[in-house]
């Protein structure tokens, strides 16, 4: 045994087999010599009854001196009850994200993963969910443990985002097929969303015990906020009308106006059925929307748009494509792109139809819970679950937000903007109501006569 200093570095000489000088200064810490040549420095210790080895690190990135110091503070830490050399094998052990995605994405296959209200992630959601992870979080930390991720990793990664560091150009399944991920503030928000799913996930699973990217602050997307001003809905109505004189664009033009005429989701207007549509009671019956089964009250002129159809429709949609197969219609987002691409609404999307008439019901005076249940929002559910005859408030104001829109894309200039519920009009409409109830039944029988 001697002291390990330098000079008994350079002079330790290889052997048939490795072997290890014992510092005679500072017990367990000593030097291995290799059977090739190389040396590293390494403590020797017990814990749980065993004797136990941890190395420090190749002569060469660390002297005697740094070794001497490192093997101080790991002895130290062993005196306290850790035990650095388990420690370093759970952490070679540790697994990464790229891993961790792989865990997730094979129960998201299997059903696994609950989305909203409880009920596993649909179809479309999952695919999305797929495209954020291999083109965004895999690219950018994928080699990372998770066990050692930080609130400024997660912060970073949405930067990165934002920054367009992801962005990439690749082929699709398609002939021809390309899919341009572009990132940006809205990319952004939703990719950190999921990673946040995804720790939670393993926090689940056991593999941490805390989520660094809860209180993870995201910048509002703006996208999200754009509503089309009044003058815009008469610009969207010309717009449409334009289009609609080619045969090509008419479908995808009653369409728009449909969503703009609903605040439905664009997968749920294309993907309509006519099982779905039930105009007797002025709604639409969704078997399977973002938020599950979902009753929707129509206005007027939706119903009286869906009877017209209905005249001459054939096959499963109330939008077919134009094949002969029972499909629905397909060509929506190029038809989109074209007809507003050279517009002053090209930044116009089929959510900010959505958020339109969400933002019209506001400024005509309805409620919150109303404008829930009529555009499906998660908190509309609770009445979309028990509710089987919509009741007079929802198919009034179905009619009133409807009857405005259309107003405003036929070019009509309101000059009142609040639906006023005024002494007058509230007798008025009473006495209508019960003029009828009193005298309906005759009246029926005169006309039938």
């Amino acid at each position: 045994m001697a002291k390990i200093t330098k000079r008994v570095v350079d002079a330790a000489e290889s052997r048939d087999k490795d072997y290890v000088i014992w510092d005679d200064e500072l017990p367990g810490f000593g030097l291995r010599v290799f059977a090739s040549g190389k040396r590293s420095y390494v403590i020797q210790y017990r814990a749980g009854g065993r004797s136990r080895r941890y190395t420090i690190g190749l002569h060469g990135v660390w002297t005697p001196e740094t070794a001497r110091q490192e093997a101080k503070n790991q002895l130290g830490r062993v005196a306290r009850g850790d035990n650095p050399a388990e420690e370093r094998e759970l952490d070679h052990k540790a697994i990464t994200v790229k891993e961790l995605c792989a865990l997730y994405m094979a129960d998201l296959e299997a059903g696994l993963i609950l989305g909203k209200g409880g009920r596993p992630k649909k179809a479309s959601t999952a695919a999305v969910d797929r495209g954020r992870i291999h083109r965004h979080i895999i690219p950018l930390i994928g080699t990372r443990k998770v066990k050692d991720l930080t609130k400024a990793d997660v912060n970073k990664v949405m930067k990165d985002v934002m920054a367009g560091k992801t962005r990439c150009s690749e082929k699709t399944k398609k002939l021809r097929g390309k899919s341009i991920v572009r990132g940006g503030v809205g990319t952004a928000t939703r990719t950190v969303g999921l990673l946040g799913g995804m720790l939670t996930y393993a926090i689940e699973a056991g593999i941490i015990e805390h989520n660094p990217a809860h209180g993870i602050r995201k910048p509002k997307d703006r996208v999200r906020d754009r509503r089309l001003t009044e003058a815009e809905y008469r610009i969207l109505g010309e717009l449409l009308r334009k289009a609609a004189e080619n045969e090509k664009y008419a479908m995808t033009v009653d369409i728009i106006r449909q969503i703009a005429l609903t605040g439905c989701r664009r997968s749920e207007m294309i993907g309509l059925k006519w099982t779905e549509a039930d105009t007797d009671s002025s709604c639409l019956r969704l078997n399977d929307s973002k938020e599950g089964a979902s009753i929707r009250p129509i206005g007027l002129p939706v119903v009286e748009y869906l009877e017209e159809r209905m005249k001459h429709h054939s096959g499963s949609y109330v939008f077919p494509g134009p094949r002969a197969e029972d499909a629905a219609f397909g060509g929506f987002a190029n038809h989109w792109r074209q007809i507003f691409r050279k517009s002053t609404l090209s930044d116009v999307t089929p959510h900010v139809l959505r958020h339109s008439f969400a933002s019209i019901a506001n400024d005509l005076g309805f409620t919150e819970v109303t404008i829930a249940a009529l555009v499906g929002h998660a908190k509309g559910s609770v009445t979309s679950k028990y509710i089987h005859t919509l009741d007079t408030a929802l198919i009034m104001a179905a009619d009133t937000i409807a009857g405005y829109i259309q107003g405003l894309l036929d070019g009509t200039e309101f000059k009142q903007t609040a639906y006023a519920l005024d002494r007058d009009s509230r007798k008025a409409a009473l006495a209508r109501f019960l003029h009828k109830a009193a005298n309906g039944n005759d009246l029926e029988e005169r006309r039938a006569a």
